[in-house]
């Protein structure tokens, strides 16, 4: 059957269907059986012939259902039954077209539009047009082209291609308008605002709605007129304006329940259940959607079936009960995989995603989200593939993943610009203020949520500019201008009440609460969150609750009302456990503990903050191996591990205080090496095996190493400063242990930093570095002249913190070594260059290393035993300047380094190798070189960037070749086998890297976990000539049979004697990190 026909038959069925006498009435009163002919038997018989007539022509038997029609339209004049004559002759013009007699059909069809004006029956007049145009039409070239349009402009569309699809039906909508066909104008008309609200131009789409509306109308098209209606409700719902949303979808339910459109109609409920949802009537949405799912199951409507599921999903997801969003969009996507809906499988698969990021399953959230991409870009589905990106980018902020997070985000945007999204570039630029907001930079943030709002207010989007408001409040709240952002605050505040916006307005609350908590106002703070709290109750919102809850718990603990604090958090607690928010299940545990122990029940403190850790550690045994994903996490959770600290401390119990200062740092390092030593290729669902730490643990580990151990942990306290409450640098907690097994517990006290000397911790650092010429990190200080600078001062105050609480317990032989475990800022301290108040050198005085931890030692040490078994490297990698590679951030060359290159030349004249240097020191070469090696030594360029934005920063520069850019990355290394029993890197920066709660992330961090167990780094760059004279001097005494700590304490107090080298610029950066031996 031809195209045209299929069209034909399902038209004039239509009409039929519409025009079909209701039959088998029951009888209202008897009458004499004496007459043979009444005309109730009259109209039965020509009841039957219109009914044979309609079964005969729904099979393709035009003629004999002409026939049929013939004889019922004699019958109907007959007894003068004017509807029956005119059902009739339509039934005839439906035959004559299947018989593609159009001339006839037009005649027939013109007799009944004189009927219908006649008897006065306005459907039946509608009907009759439509059927008259619709023969008048067919065969006409320009209709069919203009159908053609419509159908192409609908392709496009289903395949996110907007503007393409515009101009489809904008071409499509000239051509009916010149064939004067209403109906085509007013789908064209329909289409046009789909095309412009997909576009996020919703003042327009509503335009083109109205148009449609008034066209339907005009032509009595009650069907259209439902399908505008609905359109504009949803267009009004985009612009944030639901009421007027609720009346378009109200009318257009009416209507489609007047026709009998079941389907329409559950189209239309799930309609009004989206606008409930955006205004937080989360229980009333639920209603329509339940609603709008019953149709759809008594229709057999699969899709519609999976729709409602998801939408219900969506609201329970609203509601925090995660588990029952998990199971309807379960349910939906059962369904739409079942009637391979490939974008309603996409769809289901990314609001599972967004489930689980809720209950903190970041892993498995990235894994539905990138299932919905794949079927987005499978299928063309741009807008889907622009919001898996989206979804993605935010799970890795999550993570705080944000360099990913932000590549996601800016994959995104571009997706989202090119198919001209108005509303989801907001969006977009919005995560994107989000990422960059999490990593601290607020002016960047700022840039993007600016941009965002100016999209919002171009469009109308008034949601949209109140959540952009928001955001922006938030960001000038971190940045101190409490004024400014409670401006911002409020003007979101006062736009979530005009719309109606109940759960937005929730949220302006609660941040107005932040920025009056932060200035100090607490009872103002306190009224805020309570407004807030009543809100999230009345609408059903469980997480706002908790939020809510919490932030009132903040608000008393700052006004030193703990009992009234204790209640909020306990109830904030209660919800996140109800719900499975495990991420507010821990921030709940942390608060409290910290709360208990402000009020001085150091018992219970404990014993929440224990279970605070535990929760953290299931949220991080979830990533599975993904090493990064636990790095950046746990910088979200050390604060419970530092109170713990505090309150076992309080309790004298200092040997526990240990234990959890070693199980809150280089966790995720730990657990890296143990899979790594064991060889396992654990799931990504599952956590390596590693030992908590314990005391007999470390007590066995300083034994082993034959090594005083020296812990530190830095401790920061909410003190009340000026009126407010502040985070500050408090104490220092020390602890030594010796290779006895003995251990003591010492602090110092950190307050007259900022009290007295207007400094930090970290300031003081980074000073001291810079008083002997080191500049600081990004190069804000210029070097200064390492001969001239003043080195006493800076390094003796550092000594009074870090060494003299405990000078008496350490070591009093030179030769026994020493072991920093520093943590974030004293991972920079040089410790060798530490003086005591004679200006002694502390490296002159004791054999010092370094290590990220104290498990972390332990390691290493095992790798070396199994590196004695296995055999180690037997080759000597010696690599000196090489033909440098141009920088990919800045794009130029990097400088050579021709003293490195002599250094590289003595060196590999002393171990009996050859040098590698200048076109032959490859990037390529080179790494094939190292898996054999023994001994590992390389002068070159080192940097800390992230070059390839694996969220490992450091690379080593080494000649580009047609398969590499010469740069080696901490990242590459991490996927290396290596079986070195030592590196050097004599290299500028090589020790430095991204300073978090899991140590130093960067190149001595991969090298390690790459199966080499000792390494020497420099915390900065060094001069070309006495590098080279300390390296060598270093070389000598490993030839000499010292070990590497040793060989290294040596060749420092050499360089140091050395005429041109006595400052600790030229001998203090290096270090060496992990085994001695």
């Amino acid at each position: 059957m031809s195209h045209r026909q299929i069209r034909l038959i399902a038209f004039i069925t239509f009409i039929l269907t519409v025009l079909q006498p209701v039959v088998n009435l029951p009888v209202l009163f008897q009458v004499s059986q004496v007459l043979a002919q009444t005309p109730a038997n009259r109209k039965a018989e020509a009841d039957r012939l219109f009914q044979q007539g309609i079964e005969q022509f729904q099979t393709n038997q035009f003629t004999a259902a002409l026939q049929s029609f013939q004889e019922a339209l004699i019958i109907y004049r007959e007894i003068k039954d004017r509807d029956g004559e005119a059902r009739t002759l339509t039934s005839k013009g439906g035959a004559y077209m299947g018989l593609g007699d159009k001339a006839n059909a037009i005649a027939s069809f013109k007799q009944v539009l004189a009927i219908a004006k006649e008897i006065n029956n306005q459907e039946l007049e509608k009907i009759a047009q439509e059927a008259l145009q619709f023969a008048q039409t067919q065969n006409d070239p320009r209709k069919a082209e203009a159908d053609k349009l419509l159908q192409q402009g609908i392709e496009q569309f289903q395949i996110s291609q907007f503007t393409a699809a515009l101009q489809s039906w904008q071409q499509a909508l000239i051509i009916y308008r010149q064939i004067k066909n209403r109906q085509g104008e007013g789908a064209a008309l329909g289409n046009l605002g789909n095309a412009y609200n997909a576009l996020g131009d919703y003042t327009k789409a509503i335009e083109y709605y109205s148009s449609s509306l008034a066209i339907a109308r005009e032509i009595k098209d009650r069907r259209g007129e439902g399908a505008a209606l609905g359109s504009l409700g949803l267009a009004y719902d985009a612009l944030g304006e639901y009421t007027k949303a609720i009346e378009y979808h109200t009318s257009s339910l009416a209507i489609l329940r007047e026709i009998k459109n079941r389907q329409g109609e559950g189209q239309s409920l799930g309609n009004l259940g989206l606008a409930y949802y955006a205004l937080g009537d989360y229980t009333k949405a639920i209603e329509y959607y339940t609603s709008s799912l019953a149709i759809a199951r008594e229709i057999k409507d699969r899709r519609g079936e999976g729709a409602a599921l998801g939408s219900l999903g969506l609201a329970y997801y609203s509601l925090g009960e995660y588990t029952k969003a998990i199971e309807y969009h379960t349910s939906s996507l059962a369904i739409a995989r079942e009637i391979k809906d490939r974008l309603g499988e996409g769809n289901a698969l990314g609001n599972l995603g967004l489930a689980y990021h809720a209950l903190g399953e970041y892993t498995k959230a990235i894994e539905y989200h990138s299932s919905r991409l794949a079927i987005a870009r499978e299928i063309k589905d741009r807008r889907g593939e622009g919001a898996a990106l989206g979804s993605l980018g935010l799970a890795y902020d999550a993570l705080g993943e944000y360099t990913k997070a932000i590549e996601y985000h800016t994959s995104s945007l571009a997706i989202l610009r090119e198919i001209k999204n108005r509303q989801g570039e907001g969006q977009s630029l919005g995560n994107l203020g989000l990422a960059y907001y999490a990593l601290g930079d607020y002016t960047k943030a700022i840039e993007y949520y600016t941009s965002s709002l100016a999209i919002a207010r171009e469009i109308k989007d008034r949601r949209g500019e109140g959540a952009a408001l928001g955001s922006l409040g938030l960001a000038y709240y971190s940045l101190g201008e409490y004024t400014k952002a409670i401006e911002y605050h409020t003007s979101s505040l006062a736009i979530a009440r005009e719309i109606k916006d109940r759960l937005g307005e929730g949220n302006a609350l609660g941040n107005l609460g932040l920025a009056y908590h932060a200035l100090g106002e607490y009872t103002k703070a306190i009224e805020y969150h309570s407004s807030r709290l009543a809100i999230a109750r009345e609408i059903k919102d469980r997480r706002g609750e908790g939020a809510a809850l919490g932030s009132l718990g903040n608000a008393y603990n700052s006004l030193g009302e703990y009992t009234k604090a204790i209640e909020y958090y306990s109830s904030s607690l209660a919800i996140a456990r109800e719900i499975k928010d495990i991420q507010g299940e821990g921030a709940s545990l942390n608060n409290l503990g910290e709360t208990f122990y402000k009020s001085g029940n150091l018992p219970q403190a404990e014993t929440t903050l224990y279970t605070g850790i535990e929760v953290w550690e299931s949220i991080r045994g979830k990533l599975g191996n993904n090493d990064s994903y636990k790095v950046s996490i746990f910088e979200t959770q050390t604060a419970t591990y530092r109170t713990l600290q505090q309150v076992l401390i309080a309790q004298n119990k200092t040997h526990e205080a240990l234990e959890i200062s070693e199980r809150g740092r280089a966790r995720a390092f730990v657990e890296l090496l143990s899979s790594r030593l064991s060889n396992t290729n654990t799931s990504q669902t599952s956590q390596p095996a590693v030992d908590k730490p314990t005391i007999s643990l470390l007590q066995q580990i300083a034994k082993q190493q034959n090594a005083t151990l020296v812990q530190y942990s830095i401790i920061y306290d909410d003190l009340k400063i000026d009126g407010k409450q502040q985070n500050k640098e408090s104490e220092l907690y020390i602890w030594v242990i010796k290779p006895t097994g003995e251990i003591t517990f010492r602090k110092s006290d950190l307050k007259p930093l900022w009290q007295k000397e207007n400094t930090t911790l970290r300031e003081l650092v980074d000073n001291s570095r810079e008083s002997i010429g080191v500049k600081r990190r990004g190069g804000i200080v210029a070097s200064l002249d390492p001969k001239a600078a003043p080195v006493k001062g800076r390094f003796e105050r550092l000594h009074e913190l870090l060494i003299t609480p405990i000078a008496d317990l350490l070591p009093k032989k030179e030769t026994e070594r020493v072991v920093f475990i520093p943590q974030n800022q004293l991972f920079l301290v040089p410790f060798p260059a530490l003086q005591d108040e004679k200006g002694k050198y502390l490296i002159e005085k004791h054999t010092i290393l370094t290590a990220p931890s104290i498990q972390v030692l332990d390691l290493t040490h095992k790798r070396k035993n199994a590196l004695k078994k296995s055999g180690v490297g037997r080759e000597i990698l010696v690599v000196g300047n090489p033909t440098m590679p141009k920088n990919p951030i800045t794009n130029e060359q990097e400088s050579p380094l021709p003293g490195a290159e002599q250094e590289a030349v003595k060196i590999a004249e002393l171990l009996k190798t050859q040098a590698m240097t200048g076109n032959k020191a490859t990037e390529t070469a080179i790494v094939q070189k190292m898996p054999t090696a023994r001994i590992i030594h390389f002068a070159t360029h080192g940097f800390i960037d992230d070059f390839k934005g694996f969220g490992v920063p450091g690379a080593i520069a080494f000649a580009p070749s047609g398969e590499d850019n010469g740069f080696l990355t901490s990242g590459e290394i991490l996927d290396l086998k290596l079986n070195a029993e030592l590196i050097v890197l004599s290299a500028c920066d090589t020790g430095q890297g991204d300073i978090k709660g899991d140590g130093v992330i960067g190149l001595s961090r991969s090298l390690i976990s790459a199966g080499i167990p000792s390494i020497v780094v420099s915390l900065w760059a060094v001069g070309d000539d006495s590098t080279s004279f300390l390296m060598t001097e270093f070389y000598k005494n490993m030839e000499q049979k010292l070990d590497k700590g040793t060989a290294l304490r040596q060749a420092m107090l050499t360089t140091m004697k050395h005429k041109n080298y006595q400052s600790p610029y030229h001998w203090a950066a290096f270090t060496l990190i992990g085994e001695v031996e």
